[in-house]
């Protein structure tokens, strides 16, 4: 490709922190802001740097190699996020499979980024929108450690002619997430005849959330786990937590409570006592690695004859915010289930009637599964748009809403016993809240594929 006037690092970021502050409309010279997704950063390389956008496997500087990002963030009642993952470049199966992460297409185009992030603001034109910050970011020592294990995994799959089954949830920090305007977009595989979805290499939203807040606006610190970026490369961050937590095992929660030192009525406390075990104050989902990573801890409970009894739930959903949704890869039960890693913190019960800590386990859910969700989605989105069917019973309100003997995978019911709290439906009547849900049985089927 054409480099650009600004070939030294220094130059590049002094040119881009003069953006800093000025409304984009006064900066787009093309009138690009009108064309839709990925209009903001066409802005700033074509009417800020001037250079041409491209798709190519070089930086967008390549004398200087600095790839520049533009990305948006949302400020919330619990402080700022990242609006969405940070999608780098696409993977090209066949070329990336014999390569090492130091020779990769991500590391030559992505080791070194100018990160200039904006505040997407959902009332307002894009072209009050302003950049507010320009950082040069290289990868700390402890996320880069991860970040190759990330990679290592993706390309384990490829390796293995199973390019058709990566999902986002595989990984900590560096995901392979779809790329392409509809399902149909795939690509040859080097070693399986069966399509693989295009993908690109992304850094989750968890992961850039961390990011925003720490090194590009410097407001937050987080404690971390493992401290040694050598161990992490020897070991992997998830057999760390493995073997940090197998001593603890055995006992119930009750002397977990005990022993660590916490209160044993406390909020979240399985979340502490993971917290200890691993040596670190607070609740295990504060700490950074668990944040860069959006690891969700969840608690099982495993009876003596093998059977999970609960089914686990996510946070209730709005229904007309759902029956808007249009996109199963926009949808906000994607967002929940196929980048995120689950750590399971399963508790056996013992011949006593006591449940001890039996073990953690990382896991993820499989591509073949998240197409099963997807189709309790679409009937919920579907149904919501008809309008759900409401019958009065001796038990209480029925509705037609998927049920749990319908899919072998999730469900939707209400959260909780109250079946006074209730949300609007989009005709306008009220129904008790709802979410999704993941079977127990299948969190059983889980369990017992390891």
């Amino acid at each position: 490709m054409e480099g650009s006037k600004y070939r030294t690092k220094e130059a590049i970021l002094r040119r881009a922190r003069e953006a800093v502050g000025i409304p984009l409309r006064e900066i787009d010279k093309t009138g690009r802001l009108a064309s839709g997704k990925g209009a903001i950063g066409t802005v700033i390389e074509e009417s800020w740097f001037g250079y041409t956008p491209n798709s190519e496997s070089e930086p967008d500087f390549p004398e200087a190699g600095v790839e520049l990002k533009v990305t948006p963030y949302i400020r919330g009642k619990n402080g700022l996020r990242a609006k969405e993952r940070l999608v780098c470049n696409i993977i090209n199966y066949v070329d990336e499979c014999g390569k090492t992460f130091r020779t990769s297409a991500f590391w030559h185009k992505c080791g070194t980024m100018l990160i200039m992030p904006y505040e997407h603001l959902p009332d307002r034109p894009k072209g009050d929108f302003h950049i507010d910050e320009a950082v040069l970011f290289s990868f700390p020592e402890e996320d880069l450690a991860i970040i190759e294990r990330d990679w290592e995994t993706i390309m384990a799959k490829v390796r293995a002619g199973r390019a058709h089954e990566l999902s986002e949830g595989d990984t900590l920090y560096l995901a392979a997430c779809t790329k392409g305007a509809n399902s149909s977009s795939v690509r040859r595989q080097p070693f399986s005849d069966i399509p693989a979805k295009q993908r690109a290499y992304s850094l989750k939203a968890s992961y850039m959330t961390q990011i925003l807040n720490s090194y590009i606006f410097g407001a937050e610190e987080n404690p971390r786990i493992v401290k040694s970026a050598q161990l992490l490369r020897a070991a992997g961050f998830e057999e760390c937590i493995t073997e940090k937590i197998r001593p603890w095992c055995g006992m119930t929660q009750g002397e977990l409570s005990e022993r660590l030192g916490v209160e044993s009525g406390a909020k979240s406390l399985n979340e502490l006592l993971l917290a200890r075990m691993l040596g670190v104050r607070g609740r295990i989902a504060q700490t950074e690695e668990f944040k860069k990573a959006g690891i969700v801890p969840k608690t099982i409970r495993v009876q003596r004859d093998g059977r999970v009894r609960e089914s686990m739930s996510f946070k209730t959903f709005d229904f007309i915010a759902l029956s808007r949704e249009d996109c199963w890869e926009e949808s906000e039960l994607y967002g929940l289930l196929a980048p995120t890693k689950f750590l399971f913190v399963i508790f056996r019960e013992r011949e006593d009637g006591e449940y001890a800590l039996e073990r953690v386990r990382f896991w993820n859910m499989p591509n073949s599964d998240l197409d099963e969700a997807r189709r309790v989605w679409e009937r919920t989105v579907r149904i919501l748009r008809e309008g759900v069917r409401l019958e009065r019973t001796p038990r209480g309100v029925r509705n037609n809403l998927p049920k749990q003997s319908e899919s072998p995978v999730a469900h939707v019911r209400p959260h909780g016993r109250n079946a006074a709290d209730t949300l609007p439906l989009p005709d306008g009547r009220e129904m008790t809240k709802q979410c999704f849900w993941l079977n127990n049985t299948y969190i059983e089927k889980q369990l017992r594929a390891e």
